[in-house]
């Protein structure tokens, strides 16, 4: 678009004022085209929702090198806002810029920054401007920490350190410490988060074989926030997960790998970039000093994270939706880019994370199919399943899959989790033709092996190709249109009923087709099932029912009342608030004996499972 000048680009994030959870920033370049635009993304790699990080930025300035006042000084002026993530200088071509603004951080998720007098963590997707028509330049960071942030942040005799995939020196001054990180690009900057902060760690190296020849991949676990972890045990799992991986994939897009991760109360999230990932997890999931040879469901959940965000290194990063391949990073990170195949990338994944703990040897068995249980009994918890496809799922996951509400469950599926299914069956039907759903990543990672950037964007048409190749057309066109593209329940049962996995069904009751939590008023409904006795009676999720035929709301009046509701036949009276008003509604018997949904699947299986290998 503009004729690129060699120059650097220079950041300064300055943390003195970390307590008000604000940094100053400054960047300085040269205009390469008279008035020069900058922009911030609306949205990060990853996590597909329009976050708006402009809104935490306030008025941008510019410091213009050769324009004075008349005293001689440079002249400051305010930028032009020119639409909600771009602001335009007025300078001319060949002048030096340097723009000052401040973000405001106290977001303790994966996806944007917070700073405290404990923390600085920071994506550059809300902290870094970019240059219109600079974004392949170099790019140097300087992140300005005054003493003061590390002696409230020191710890136990624990000191900070700062964790990011970027290369850094650190110069320490008489009041401050810098650190000097460096990237190829800004696609580069924005694709490192950095954490500044007291840390645990432990390193592990990954072995990749090739040609008779080994080489060591040497990987980083960083873990900060209160916790008491065995470290010892995590790193001997994690070793075993990410050994498997790459002897699966037979090599890395990386050349090292940084896990960063903060314990919290009850916090959970991860997130993936080109050669690291960002994590956040309640403590409790951590490997404790007690932890037993099988590991805990909460630590199994955290080994399921780690495994998650890794291979998405491969299956995402490398080999991604082609809408994210776009060369043009404003136009990308300034507007939604929708694919159908989100189903594939968070799918597949979901599916895999689970299933490489058990081919690692961390997980037995028997807790792989409770894993396996879990998505298959949360699927069936859904009656959206009916309504979108997998595909419409991935393609509006702009529009739902982050904004959750107590209808969501009721109109449509999650990719992530019918995803994961989906990969389950498509696994076991690949089987029958001797080939795998594994033997599909590899295909698609080896293509982008052979891209001149080493990656590749995948989209209907060849994913279409490549599963062509592994098995006959007419079958994957009827495993599309009626999985994928079609709401046909899934051959869950059948397929694994094949492979020697035994299910029986164990459907629960739920009285009125309402979930609940208990209130100190009564009792608050969460969810409220489609077509069930309280839809027709009116209940509706965020009620409160107080009493029911007079008496005080409970768990325990509502399953006696539930019980004589199937003898009498007779109506329940249910005084509720919604909101502050106060309503009478009334129950009536439903058509069956009960409303029952299949809550729970059981699977197991009397002998080693062969699809559990490949």
């Amino acid at each position: 678009m503009y004729p690129t000048l060699p120059q650097t680009l220079h950041y300064q994030l300055d943390f003195s004022r970390y307590h008000e959870h604000i940094a100053e920033v400054s960047l300085t370049f040269t205009a390469h085209t008279d008035n020069p635009t900058v922009w911030l993304p609306t949205w990060i790699a990853g996590s597909y929702l329009i976050r708006e990080f402009a809104r935490n930025i306030t008025v941008l300035t510019a410091n213009i090198g050769d324009k004075t006042d008349e005293k001689g000084d440079n002249r400051v002026e305010r930028c032009q806002k020119i639409d909600k993530n771009h602001w335009q200088i007025t300078a001319q071509t060949g002048e030096k810029i340097t723009l000052h603004y401040e973000v405001y951080a106290y977001d303790l998720s994966v996806r944007t920054a917070y700073f405290d007098q404990t923390r600085l963590y920071g994506n550059f997707t809300s902290l870094a401007v970019a240059v219109a028509g600079l974004e392949s330049c170099p790019i140097l960071v300087e992140l300005i920490c005054p003493n003061a942030f590390f002696d409230n942040a020191y710890h136990d005799g624990n000191e900070v350190s700062l964790t990011t995939a970027l290369p850094e020196k650190m110069h320490q001054q008489r009041e401050q410490t810098i650190y000097q990180l460096r990237a190829d690009n800004y696609e580069h900057l924005t694709d490192s988060p950095f954490e500044i902060a007291v840390q645990d760690s432990f390193d592990l190296d990954v072995i990749v074989k090739k040609n008779n020849e080994e080489t060591s991949i040497p990987h980083r676990f960083f873990v900060s926030g209160q916790h008491h972890s065995y470290l010892e045990r995590l790193h001997n799992d994690l070793s075993k997960i990410c050994q498997t991986y790459v002897n699966w994939l037979g090599d890395t897009p990386f050349a090292d790998y940084t896990f960063m991760t903060l314990a919290t109360g009850s916090e959970y999230g991860g997130l993936e970039h080109l050669s690291s990932t960002s994590l956040v997890t309640p403590r409790d999931d951590l490997p404790t000093f007690a932890e037993q040879k099988e590991p805990s469901e909460a630590y199994q959940t955290f080994l399921g994270l780690c495994s998650h965000e890794y291979f998405h290194a491969w299956w995402v990063k490398t080999v991604r939706p082609d809408v994210m391949l776009n060369a043009d990073l404003n136009q990308l990170f300034s507007h939604e880019a929708p694919s159908p195949l989100l189903w594939v990338f968070e799918g597949f994944t979901s599916y895999i994370d689970d299933f490489m703990l058990q081919k690692s040897g961390v997980i037995s068995q028997d807790s792989y199919l409770k894993l396996l249980n879990t998505q298959i009994n949360r699927y069936y918890q859904t009656q959206g399943r009916a309504l979108q496809t997998v595909a419409e799922s991935s393609y509006d996951a702009w529009l739902k899959l982050y904004r959750n509400d107590e209808n969501t469950a009721n109109a449509g599926i999650s990719y992530y989790n019918k995803g994961a299914l989906v990969a389950l069956c498509l696994d076991l039907t690949l089987k029958q033709f001797g080939k795998r759903l594994f033997d599909i990543v590899k295909i698609f990672y080896q293509m982008a092996k052979n891209q001149p950037n080493q990656r590749f964007g995948m989209n209907n048409e060849n994913l279409d190709s490549v599963i062509k190749t592994l098995m006959p057309a007419d079958v994957w066109q009827d495993f599309r249109a009626n999985y994928i593209d079609g709401t046909t329940e899934l051959p869950l049962f059948e397929l694994l009923n094949r492979e020697g996995v035994h299910v029986k069904r164990q459907s629960d009751l739920v009285i009125w087709g309402i979930k609940t939590v208990n209130d100190p008023m009564g009792l608050k409904i969460q969810r409220v099932i489609r077509n069930s006795q309280a839809s027709h009676a009116g209940l509706s999720a965020h009620d409160v029912i107080v009493a029911m035929n007079g008496i005080k709301a409970s768990e325990k009046q509502l399953k006696h009342l539930q019980k004589l509701q199937t003898i009498t036949g007779e109506p329940i009276v249910c005084h509720v608030f919604r909101r502050d008003e106060l309503l009478v509604l009334t129950v009536n018997p439903s058509d069956k004996s009960q409303f029952v949904q299949p809550e729970n699947w059981h699977l197991s299986a009397q002998k080693s499972l062969e699809f559990l290998h490949f």
